[in-house]
């Protein structure tokens, strides 16, 4: 997850970098410096940001399938056993 939300953060910050330097009618250079900048910080952000989200949603998975798992032997426990 961490993957795909630095690129997509990164590629967003470098194209409205771009955009707003070609609206701001800055020079090609400058503009493409502070695209790649945007776009390396960001990317970083991204990462890091899909990288807890993925942690919170897999602990989360887990607590509900332990709580889940728990309750279904709870239930098997209490169950009468079947004489053959």
């Amino acid at each position: 997850m961490g993957r795909a939300y630095a690129g997509i953060l990164g590629s967003q910050a470098c194209g409205i970098t771009v955009a707003r330097g070609l609206l701001a009618g800055a020079g090609v250079e400058g503009s493409l410096l502070a695209a790649s900048a945007a776009l390396f910080l960001f990317a970083a952000l991204g990462y890091i940001a899909g990288q807890i989200a993925e942690l919170i949603v897999r602990d989360s998975v887990q607590t509900q399938f332990q709580a889940a798992m728990a309750d279904w032997q709870r239930q098997q426990s209490t169950q009468p056993k079947p004489t053959t």
